[in-house]
């Protein structure tokens, strides 16, 4: 069985939820880079740098050379990094969320 780097980017974006955050994604990104959203540079670059890892087509265990291995450590890379870019912009969108001024109210459904 074959996999390709297109396959397991499409396996990363099946993740629930990965693909209604793309634009919240690049909006952290962008409110990160004019430097009105604090965050630790860090918790930003380490996620971004697994994704171009994965994307790149330079592997440190090449698919070619080495079909199984080469595929589990992108998979491995992807499972790190996915659940960290989520979770770092769910902090992000609070984050909005409270410098907007938005209040939560109780509400009852009938």
């Amino acid at each position: 069985m074959k996999y390709s780097k297109i396959d397991l980017a499409k396996k990363a974006i099946a993740h629930k939820g990965f693909v209604q955050k793309i634009p919240d994604i690049f909006r952290m990104v962008r409110m990160w880079k004019n430097g009105s959203y604090p965050m630790r540079s860090i918790d930003m670059i380490l996620p971004l740098l697994g994704l171009l890892y994965v994307i790149s087509p330079i592997d440190l265990l090449p698919e070619v050379a080495i079909p199984v291995l080469g595929v589990m450590d992108d998979l491995a890379v992807l499972s790190l990094t996915i659940p960290k870019l989520l979770r770092e912009v769910d902090k992000f969108l609070l984050w909005e969320a409270e410098k907007n001024g938005s209040k939560t109210i109780e509400a009852e459904i009938l």
